[in-house]
């Protein structure tokens, strides 16, 4: 089964929200084996939504359409939607009473906009929202089934998770997806594609390659599509493992993650505890592992000690150190790492200290220049970058190198590679 995803509203074209709809439905339908050709966003025009309705008429079996079903002027997807499929709105009275009562308990008067919540398309499947005022709708048109939703996300989700993927999930389906994940680390994008190029010439038609790189890390996904579930998954785990015993020592993981969600899950593990310190990060780094749930059973927090007095008073860095070799040094970073493990009694201490930029450097410490430690159990590892301007960028490249500077730390003392 092949599917395609809309999206509608302005607002996203405009990049006042973000489409979070689109990747999110895009999973569960791979986890139903149904196939993504297109993810399309447009704006609120009547042109916009009958051209992308009437372009993926017979292309796929299932069209997702979020957006555009609220009670305002500029919300005009079912009016459009009735025009495309040559039929009219008509009033559903379970919708109505829902709606009604919604009003009524939370004391607010019901206006005729808000009655229309309850018009949905003559002859449509209705999709009870029990979360919302908008109904979702689904209707088919010759070999396409048409499915209309909210856009608000945690309406949509309900009513995917109710009632359209249960429908999904029953229906028969001739072609299987596999999908293999591979976190790789410490490699860059070309020398890993010229390492592996003799295993992805040999892939079969039937298994795609992708490589997904981040500013340190980079994500290969294999996908295998075929009307055999067995055989495709065998063979996609087949050239996986290929993969993996090929790069050896740069695979952090084999399974769909990120580099903050598989370092908590393995300190959780072995019982182990960390604590960051971060000068030229700000904090950013506490913040990509403190949204991470669960992370509160191995980390204790973290210190932004931007000045160098506070360096001082929170981590007992000396002050000899920063006069002698600077806040941007390597024998300040270890002690940053260092006081903070001692202090706050964990097993490992991250510490960051640079020049972000845009100003601020000089011609021994051009801006770009980064220091960061990793304290451990048993030895401190450090490590100097040397970035570019753009601050940002910076603090994104350093946050993400510290974590793999850990993550690395974390291999050699508790053996936590990958293994097959």
């Amino acid at each position: 089964m092949k599917a395609q995803i809309i999206t509608i509203g302005d607002e996203i074209l405009i990049g006042q929200i973000v489409d979070t709809n689109s990747a999110w439905i895009a999973t569960q339908l791979h986890a139903n084996n149904i196939s993504v050709s297109q993810i399309l966003s447009i704006s609120d025009q009547e042109d916009a939504i009958l051209n992308a309705l009437s372009d993926s008429q017979n292309q796929v079996d299932l069209v997702l359409i979020t957006g555009g079903l609220g009670p305002t002027r500029d919300d005009i997807t079912k009016q459009t939607a009735a025009k495309y499929f040559n039929t009219q709105l008509r009033r559903d009275q379970t919708v109505l009473q829902h709606v009604t009562q919604f009003f009524e308990s939370r004391g607010r008067p019901m206006l005729e906009i808000n009655r229309q919540q309850a018009d949905v398309l003559e002859g449509c499947t209705l999709l009870f929202n029990q979360y919302g005022t908008a109904p979702g709708m689904l209707i088919k048109k010759e070999d396409t089934t048409f499915v209309f939703m909210p856009g608000v996300p945690f309406e949509m989700k309900h009513l995917m998770n109710t009632q359209i993927l249960p429908r999904l999930t029953q229906q028969e389906n001739s072609t299987y997806l596999s999908q293999e994940n591979i976190i790789v680390g410490g490699i860059g994008e070309s020398y890993l594609a010229e390492k592996i190029a003799d295993i992805e010439s040999e892939l079969p038609d039937s298994i795609k390659l992708a490589y997904l790189p981040t500013l340190t890390f980079v994500r290969l996904r294999l996908s295998g599509k075929g009307s055999d579930q067995e055989a495709i998954t065998a063979s996609t785990k087949y050239y996986a493992e290929q993969l993996i015993h090929r790069l050896g020592e740069h695979v952090i993981a084999n399974y769909d993650t990120t580099i903050e969600e598989f370092l908590i899950q393995k300190f959780i593990e072995h019982k182990l505890t960390l604590t960051t310190t971060e000068s030229c990060t700000g904090g950013s780094l506490a913040a990509m592992i403190t949204a991470i749930a669960g992370c509160s059973a191995m980390y204790v927090g973290g210190t932004i000690p931007y000045s160098n007095k506070l360096k001082q008073q929170l981590l007992g860095v000396r002050e000899e150190t920063l006069l002698q070799y600077g806040a941007v040094s390597e024998q300040t970073v270890i002690e940053m790492a260092e006081g903070a493990k001692k202090k706050f009694e964990t097993h490992y201490a991250i510490s960051t200290s640079g020049i972000a930029g845009p100003g601020g450097g000089t011609i021994d410490k051009p801006v770009g220049t980064v220091w960061v430690a990793v304290a451990g159990e048993r030895e401190t590892i450090t490590k100097k970058f040397q970035f570019q301007n753009d601050r940002t960028i910076n603090i994104e490249r350093t946050r993400q190198l510290a974590l793999f500077m850990l993550w690395q730390l974390l291999v050699k003392e508790h053996q936590i590679g990958m293994s097959l």
